[in-house]
Formats: structure tokens, C-alpha cells, sequence
């Protein structure tokens, strides 16, 4: 490539970046799924439209592999423990035998509906089977769900790429033998428990690196963050384990970690995950071919029928069932309720996971591979029409909605050295219940103490009787130890008001 050749490049890029931002604006005025946007965006400048020519799956293939392990970074370094904490289970259920159940009655659906043979009904089956990290976590956190529920929801989206990749892989590597029956689980097993301690480990290490280490600018910071986090993918991936468990585990802990500039990274990684998807939907929308899609229009929609109404429900309720035959042994677990299994039937949204999976048959040139891609574009974006802007209505209709599910209170943390305590930055945003409150009915934990109050760009020293208001940031200053009882004293009465209840954090 020469310096012309570049210079042109970048114009094209940076020119479709900022068109594609721009649909972003349209998608939040319009309810129009953003990926929609994406896609459509890539197939108007691709090789039927404007004429700009991409076949080549193999490169999809790697940096469709390169966005994703950002995409689940962003989800885990942005998931807060608390609120997935009491999902895990439910999550790994539906990540192990929601998928499972999912591959095979699509399979077999699939087969007599579409004409395939066994493996490439299996393969196809185990495309779709995947719920979709960026869909989830750009869509479902506007939603407002009860805390269990979509945290169920977004941890299943973390954990079950790791499962599916691995189940596509070894269909499309080789066709169906009796000794399946046995390897693929071992394979499972071990690919899903080394990445899982890969994670930890590498999440764990990083976290407590970082909390020692003093950078030389706090915009390094990220980047420190999300090198970890790429690290420990590496670190999975290179001995054969699941590097994409491993990537969102370690993103877990260090987004969980008490780490410093918390907010900062936090925009940082959100940013990284825009573009990610943004790259990865425009370069899906390149690859495929809008004039080969008319032929499997009718099997995509017979086949997202398939997926909606019979393969996803089957799945939340085998994943369900084993919590309440626990509670019928007298196990002390809690129950998913009917309305919680329902909703989790409808959410299970697909994107941009099962289309670059799409890509690894037509790697290994699978007989059929071109039209499963075709198939599986066309159910990914009429699912994702159908499903994506009715998820508020029926969370509405199912009595799910709860209003204060979706505010958040952004806290920036910064280390006080030799003091041994912490300066929080709390802003208090828009519908906070924090506003009216008064400064002693916060009623923070012993070490903590509120320092500072500033309005309007005007700093004050705070009475106990001074009224916070919307748009205010409070500098606290607190010790390690009282740190995270401030922070949930704070977003209870962000939540409930002055009345908020003084409850102990999860342990």
C-alpha cells in the first residue's frame, strides 16, 4: 500500500464512521435497531451499491473474532457484579443447556424445513443459538428491567459465545462422528473451565497491578485496563481454551475491581465497543451480496419463526426447570417466575455474533456455507426488527418495567495516596432521587464524608442542611474500607430517596 493509497483509505474510513454515527442519532430518534442501520449502511457502499468490492470471509472471519473479544471486554468491564450476581446460575443454565437444547431443535427443524443434511442443519443450529453481546448491550440496558432479569440477561450474552464458537468450530471442521458423543462435551469442559481460570487469574492480577501502580496520566489508564483484558483472551486462546470467556471474565473482575478512574474507562470502553460494532456490522453488510439475499428470504422468515416461537422458548425452560426442581428438594434457590421465563424467551436477541460465525463454514468451505450466510443475515436482521423495539412493550405488558432500574449514578474515583483514603465523584443525574435530599439524611457510613459540593461550575463547602439537586457533583472522601457501602448508600437513595432503606451491600 503506498501513502496515496492510505490517504484515500482514511478518507473512506473516517467518512463512514461519522455516516455511521450519524444513523446511530437516527436509530435513538426513530427505534430503528442501530446493527439494521449498520448493515444496511455496509450493503449501500458494498459491491451492488457503490461499488465497493469485499468477499473475502476469512478476513471477516478475524476481525469479526477481533470485535467481538472488544464487545465482550465492554460488556464485562461495564456489568457490575451486584447486579449479576444472583443471575450467574441462571445464566450458565441457559449458556449450557439453553444452548444445547436451542443447536438440536433447530437442527432438527431446520433440516426437512430448509432441505439440509444432519451437519449442516446441526451448523446452522449452533449459528443461531448464540444470543448477541452487543445487541444485549446496547439495547436491553434501555430497557427498564428488575435488577435479576437483566442481569441474567446480559451475563447469558457473555458467557454463551464461548460455548457456540466452540460447537461451530468442530461442525465445520468435520462432519458428525459416533465419537462426538463423547469428545465435543470433553472439549467443552475444557475449553469452558481453562478459560474461566484464565480470566480470574488474569482479571484478578490485573486488578491489583493496577490499584499499585501509579500511571503517568490518567488517560493511560484505560488503555492499561482493555490491555489486560485483551491479555487474557490471548492467554486463553494460545493453549486452545475460550479465550471469549476468558476476555468477559476478566472484564468482570476489573470492572468489578475498585479500580481508579472508573468513569473515565468506563467511556473509554464504551467508545472502543461503538466502534467495534459499527466496524463489524458495515464490514458484515460488505460482505454479503443484497442481489444472492431474495432467494432466502422465505427460509429465513420460516426459520426465525422456528427460532422465536419454538427453539428459544424450549430452551429458557429446560435452563429453568433445574432451579425449581432444586426448590421442590428443599434447596434454598430462587425462582424464576413465569413472566421472568417469558420475557427471557422474547430478549433472546441476535446480531452480529451469529453472522460472523456465519463465516466459519464458508472458511472451511462447507457445502451449502454461501446460503447458510444469506440465511443467517436475513433471520439475524428480521429478528432483530421484530424483536428490538417491542422489548419495552413487553416488559410493559408482562409487568416487568421498573422505572428506576435503568439510572445509574457515575462514580470517579481517584487513589489519595499516603492519606490511605479515596475522593469520590458522584453526579447526580436527571430523576435522581437524590434531589431534594438533604445532606445529613444521606446518612453515609462511618468514613466517609461529603467534602465538597459543586453547582453549576461553583464549588461550596456543604451544611448538613444544604439541598442537593439535580446536576450537582459531590466530592466525598472515603476510606478503602467504607467505600462500598458509600456507593450503594448512594445509589439507594439515588433510587428510593430520603426514605431509601439502610441495607448492607451483597457480600
Amino acid at each position: 500500500m503506498t501513502v496515496g493509497q492510505l490517504d484515500a483509505v482514511l478518507l473512506v474510513g473516517a467518512l463512514v464512521l461519522l455516516l455511521a454515527i450519524a444513523t446511530s442519532r437516527l436509530s435513538a430518534g426513530t427505534g430503528l435497531p442501530s446493527l439494521v442501520l449498520y448493515v444496511g449502511l455496509g450493503m449501500l457502499i458494498g459491491e451492488d451499491g457503490l461499488g465497493v468490492r469485499f468477499d473475502d470471509p476469512q478476513l471477516a472471519q478475524v476481525l469479526g473474532y477481533a470485535a467481538l473479544v472488544v464487545i465482550l471486554a465492554e460488556g464485562g468491564l461495564t456489568t457490575r457484579w451486584s447486579s449479576v450476581r444472583s443471575s450467574v446460575g441462571l445464566a450458565a443454565s441457559l449458556s449450557t443447556l439453553g444452548v444445547a437444547v436451542s443447536v438440536l431443535v433447530t437442527a432438527l427443524l431446520a433440516e426437512p424445513l430448509l432441505g439440509l443434511d444432519l451437519r449442516t442443519a446441526a451448523l446452522l443450529g449452533a449459528v443461531l443459538a448464540s444470543t448477541d453481546a452487543a445487541a444485549v448491550f446496547s439495547l436491553l440496558r434501555h430497557v427498564p428491567l428488575p435488577e435479576r432479569l437483566a442481569g441474567a440477561l446480559e451475563a447469558e450474552s457473555g458467557f454463551n459465545d464461548a460455548p457456540v464458537v466452540i460447537v461451530v468450530a468442530a461442525l465445520a471442521q468435520a462432519p458428525l462422528e459416533p465419537s462426538d458423543g463423547w469428545r465435543l462435551p470433553l472439549l467443552l469442559l475444557w475449553e469452558l473451565g481453562a478459560g474461566s481460570a484464565v480470566g480470574l487469574g488474569v482479571g484478578a492480577l490485573g486488578a491489583w497491578s493496577l490499584r499499585r501502580v501509579a500511571l503517568p496520566s490518567a488517560g493511560v489508564f484505560p488503555l492499561a485496563v482493555v490491555a489486560v483484558c485483551v491479555l487474557a483472551y490471548a492467554g486463553a486462546a494460545v493453549p486452545h481454551a475460550s479465550g471469549f470467556l476468558a476476555v468477559y471474565v476478566a472484564g468482570l473482575v476489573l470492572g468489578n475491581g475498585r479500580l481508579p478512574h472508573r468513569p473515565a474507562t468506563r467511556g473509554f470502553v464504551e467508545g472502543l465497543g461503538w466502534l467495534a460494532q459499527i466496524g463489524l456490522f458495515v464490514m458484515l453488510g460488505l460482505l454479503a451480496s443484497p442481489s444472492r439475499l431474495p432467494g432466502v428470504v422465505l427460509p429465513a422468515l420460516a426459520l426465525s419463526a422456528v427460532l422465536l416461537l419454538v427453539a428459544r422458548p424450549l430452551a429458557v425452560a429446560v435452563a429453568v426447570a433445574p432451579f425449581a426442581l432444586l426448590r421442590r428438594w428443599g434447596l434454598r434457590v430462587q425462582p424464576v417466575p413465569w413472566r421472568h421465563g417469558a420475557f427471557l424467551s422474547w430478549a433472546g436477541l441476535r446480531g452480529g455474533v451469529p453472522i460472523v460465525l456465519a463465516t466459519v463454514p464458508v472458511v472451511e468451505h462447507v457445502p451449502g456455507a454461501q446460503r447458510l450466510f444469506g440465511v443467517v443475515l436475513v433471520l439475524v436482521v428480521v429478528s432483530t426488527l421484530v424483536q428490538a423495539p417491542t422489548l419495552g412493550r413487553a416488559a410493559t405488558l408482562l409487568r416487568l418495567a421498573d422505572p428506576l432500574a435503568a439510572r445509574e449514578i457515575d462514580v470517579e474515583a481517584s487513589p489519595l495516596g499516603l492519606l490511605g483514603a479515596d475522593l469520590l465523584e458522584v453526579r447526580v443525574p436527571a430523576g435522581s432521587q437524590i434531589a431534594g435530599v438533604e445532606v445529613f439524611e444521606l446518612r453515609l457510613p462511618a468514613g466517609a464524608s461529603l467534602a465538597l459540593v459543586v453547582r453549576e461550575g461553583v464549588a461550596e463547602v456543604p451544611t448538613p442542611r444544604t439541598v442537593l439537586r439535580a446536576g450537582d457533583e459531590l466530592l466525598l472522601v472515603v476510606t478503602p474500607e467504607a467505600r462500598t457501602r458509600t456507593e450503594h448508600r448512594i445509589a439507594e437513595v439515588s433510587r428510593h430517596g430520603r426514605l431509601g432503606r439502610w441495607t448492607a451491600p451483597p457480600a
